[in-house]
Formats: structure tokens, sequence, C-alpha cells
């Protein structure tokens, strides 16, 4: 296991932690929010455009970079940092969440997973081996361990879908070959405390340089996935990284920070967009309403990002009655600051020593109650 992957801790407060971990494409300042851009592509936005909001971390998705344009095509150009022209940090998943999510076409063995593929229907497979393959050639800095993804409620399939990423865990640490990729393993086990703490204790005992929550915002309570994050972090080594996987509403990042998660990452804000949906810290605001046609005040007049210093909601609304991509594209711009500005303004809360009271206020404005840690 390659030791060029250093987390630094500069400041905590309470549970939540500010901290720094280097990569080769530079130094990830935590808590940290990534986009999704699942096809080599965070959609309706510009690489450039990340850029200006202030991304630092961008996620690819393993599963259809391998079924298209395929993972060796992006090796041959460079990998994903050059195909995509993103040189920053990024992260790739292993497929195993889009697999899970097929799960009327799917067949799980010990060895790996055969599904149908959703673009041209053809039969494919997936193993621990190729997933640590694929996510080499796509090039990440940062790539996961493969895992079984199972129903959050369902004990004796989850049971056995964490025994069974266990066994990938190890069989991917086996597989890895590149040194300048942080490869991190997933804690499973649902929504049940012995389960947790068991896979948790599992995991944190192969030596990984960081480690993921998964199996979560699959169907499960809030209250229930904010206590398997506690669960989780109080066996997780406290001096590497903590990633809670695909889960990214603002109150989300609040109660995760609050509970030691470091890296969060989710579609909804781009998602939201293209559903003329946006997010600020005093709840959404749906722009297609006729309220909105001739509003003359931006989305959150607190806001500083492009779309907030330069549109109305009137035109905003114009767009996406019209079908104009501009209104996704401005939408995405405005959601994506809206979570990466949270991030930074709980790391800064996290540095200062105020963590507690930015919640309170954070969650009032949300208008929405403060979910308690468990003793």
């Amino acid at each position: 296991m390659s030791n060029n992957f250093d987390y630094k801790i500069l400041a905590e407060d309470g549970g939540a932690r500010s901290g720094e971990f280097t990569t080769l494409h530079g130094v990830l300042q935590t808590p940290v929010f990534a986009p999704v851009g699942t096809q080599a592509t965070v959609k309706s936005i510009t690489p450039a455009q990340l850029d200006a909001l202030g991304a630092t971390l961008v996620l690819a998705n393993t599963y259809h970079l391998f079924l298209r344009p395929g993972d060796e095509l992006v090796a041959k150009m460079g990998g994903l940092h050059e195909f995509m022209q993103w040189h920053k940090p990024m992260l790739t998943d292993s497929g195993g969440f889009q697999v899970f999510s097929l799960s009327d076409t799917r067949k799980v063995d010990e060895d790996g997973v055969t599904f149908k593929s959703h673009i041209d229907g053809s039969m494919k497979r997936l193993t621990p081996e190729s997933s640590i393959k694929i996510q080499e050639n796509l090039g990440a800095d940062i790539i996961m361990a493969f895992d079984e993804c199972s129903d959050p409620n369902n004990r004796a399939y989850v049971e056995q879908a964490m025994e069974r990423t266990h066994r990938w865990a190890q069989r991917c640490l086996d597989a890895k070959t590149r040194d300048d990729q942080a490869l991190f393993g997933i804690v499973q086990g649902g929504i049940f405390d012995d389960l947790r703490e068991r896979s948790a204790e599992t995991i944190n005992a192969m030596g990984f340089p960081g480690h993921a929550i998964g199996g979560l915002s699959v169907g499960e309570t809030k209250t229930e996935m904010y206590h398997a994050i506690e669960v989780c972090n109080q066996v997780l080594s406290p001096d590497k990284p903590r990633y809670l996987m695909g889960v990214g509403t603002p109150e989300d990042l609040i109660e995760g920070v609050l509970r030691g998660i470091d890296i969060f990452d989710c579609v909804l804000p781009t998602r939201l967009a293209r559903h003329n949906s946006a997010m600020t810290m005093f709840g959404r605001l749906n722009l297609m309403n006729a309220t909105f046609a001739e509003d003359t005040r931006p989305i959150d007049e607190e806001c500083s990002c492009y779309t907030c210093r330069t549109f109305t909601r009137a035109y905003l609304r114009h767009l996406i009655v019209a079908k104009e991509m501009l209104a996704a594209t401005l939408l995405s711009i405005h959601n994506l600051h809206t979570l990466l500005q949270l991030a930074r303004d709980l790391r800064q809360a996290i540095i200062e020593g105020r963590l507690e009271a930015f919640a309170d206020q954070a969650m009032a404005r949300l208008n929405i109650p403060r979910t308690p840690k468990r003793k």
C-alpha cells in the first residue's frame, strides 16, 4: 500500500474535522463536496465553469465508462484527467452501486456480478479484479473497492453481502498495481449496528488509505442513516479520510460533517437543475412556478454565484418555459455553488470552533430540525 496519500487533520470541533488529503493532482481541503461527472462530464457544466465554482474533486462512474466509451479507450486518450480536461483530483466509484440498481438483470456469485448492459442489452461481467483494472485504466486519484450493495433493511441479505464485500475488498487490494491511486475500502452493514460495527472493524484493519461508507441513502430514514454514520465513525481510524457515498442535500452535509464525514458526492444538484429546481439554504424553489414570471430577484439574494449575480428568477423561468438548454446550465451553476460553498463554510466553522452554532443557524434557515446524536 502506497504511503503517498497523507491525510492531515488541521482542526477538530466535536466529532467534525477539517483536514487535507494529498493526491497526485492536488491537495483536497476537507470537508469537500464532489460534483458527479457520471460519463466523464458534469452534466451541462464545463470544466472551466467547475473550476470557477471552486470545485476541487469530481467523481466519474466506473460502470458507465466501462460500457461507453470503454476504459481502454480512456487509457489510450491519456486517462480521465486528460480525456475530460479536468486537472484537479478525481474519484471513481467501483460500479457496485450501479450494478445493485440493475436488480432485475444482475446475477451475483462469489467471483463477481453478471449483468445486462442498459445500453445495448449485452451481458457484461464485473469482478473485484476487473473493477480495479478498469479504474486503473481510468486513472482517478481515488478509487473504490468493488462492493455488494444491498437492501438496507433485509438483515440476512445485508449480512451476506457485507461478508462478500469484505472478501472482495481483499481481492481489490491484491489486484491493485498502481501506487499513484488511493484505494478506499467500503463499509457496508445496512441499518444494523452490529453489522456496521463489524464491517467497519474489518475494513479498518485492511490498511486502506481512506474509508467509504456505502449502502446508505437507498431507502432508510435520515435518522437511520445518521446513526449508521455514527456507528461506523466510532470504529474507523480518525487519521484517515471518511467518504459518505452518494449523499448530498444541504442538511446531509451538515449532519454528516457533525458526525465526522470528510467527503461527499451526489448527482442531486445537477439533477434538480434539469428538473427546474433551485437548491438554496432556505429550501428548494421550483422555477417553473408561474409566481416567478415577473420576479426580478435572483434565486438567492445572498448567493454570490454567477447565476445569482447576473439573472432574475423571471429570466430563468423564461428559459425553462422556452426549453432552452441554458436553463440547466445556470441552475446547475447555482446548485453546485450552494453545496460547494456550504462545504467551505462548514470547514471554516470547524477551524474557528463554531460548528454547532453554524449548524443550528443553517438548519433553522432550512426549516429542518437537527437530528440529535445518539448517546
